[in-house]
């Protein structure tokens, strides 16, 4: 009888330790998916965009701010937090301004531009302006910033850009890769890119690409997220729901995102 009661006390107890190892390896478990969903969600939330208007944006990513194509005066970042980076893609009207770019820009401001932008300016603003030209890369406090070739392909567009001059830029971080076009078409170099968190994809004509080129673009290089900017043409907006449509019924896995780039109206 001893011996009985002795063994169903020992098999208690063993099912009772194997019940509390499952609960703790469950709980562990449980813990590390908690841990693995929530780095997640802060590395998608460690980049946030603000459009300002056609070309124009203020994104923070991690502990940084960025402007990109700062035109419009200083009035167009009234209530925005100070840039720590302004990029700058290319000499047009729409991307360089040299009144605004001195307003918004402060003594701690570095500015990253090609070389023919750099030409282009004048006073002391230059001695804050790194140049970084197409295929250069350029790395500071955990942040990679590539120059991505951008230029015309069809022949009545290539006098709007040349190879060369002006970049599109992927910037880097905790493995983020976030790109902007610039003024391009739908380049080798833009299809070619790999792994791309966040895209921000050009179109109007006649001075970048139509709709088709800039979806057919998006297709080949398969971003998590893409979002048209920069598509006010000569003769209005491009149709970005078409853009939408296109890539949506390619099934490539990319979510096609639109914001609201003219606050103004078209014109």
């Amino acid at each position: 009888m001893k011996k009985l009661i002795l063994s169903v006390f020992a098999a208690t107890a063993l099912f009772s330790c194997k019940n509390e190892n499952k609960t703790a390896d469950d709980a562990t478990k449980e813990t590390e998916e908690v841990a693995m969903n929530t780095e997640a969600s802060e590395a998608e939330a460690e980049f946030n965009l603000t459009p300002i208007e056609h070309a124009t944006a203020v994104f923070e990513f991690g502990d940084s701010v960025f402007y990109i194509d700062p035109v419009g005066g200083a009035e167009a970042f009234e209530g925005q937090p100070a840039p720590d980076v302004i990029l700058v893609t290319d000499i047009h009207g729409d991307h360089l301004n040299q009144a605004t770019l001195k307003a918004v820009a402060t003594s701690e401001t570095t500015i990253y531009a090609p070389q023919a932008v750099f030409d282009q300016l004048e006073g002391p603003i230059r001695a804050q302006v790194t140049v970084i030209n197409n295929e250069e890369s350029k790395s500071w406090d955990g942040y990679t910033l590539t120059a991505i070739p951008m230029y015309n392909l069809r022949e009545e567009a290539k006098q709007f850009h040349t190879k060369g001059r002006g970049n599109g830029y992927v910037l880097e971080k905790d493995g983020m890769r976030v790109y902007f076009s610039g003024d391009t078409e739908d380049i080798p170099e833009m299809r070619n890119l790999e792994n791309i968190d966040k895209a921000y994809v050009c179109m109007n004509l006649p001075y970048t690409m139509t709709v088709e080129s800039a979806a057919d673009g998006v297709i080949a290089f398969k971003p998590k997220e893409v979002y048209p900017y920069h598509f006010r043409g000569q003769d209005g907006l491009s149709d970005v729901e078409k853009f939408k449509g296109i890539v949506d019924s390619a099934n490539v896995g990319t979510e096609v995102m639109l914001l609201d780039w003219y606050p103004n109206g078209a014109e």
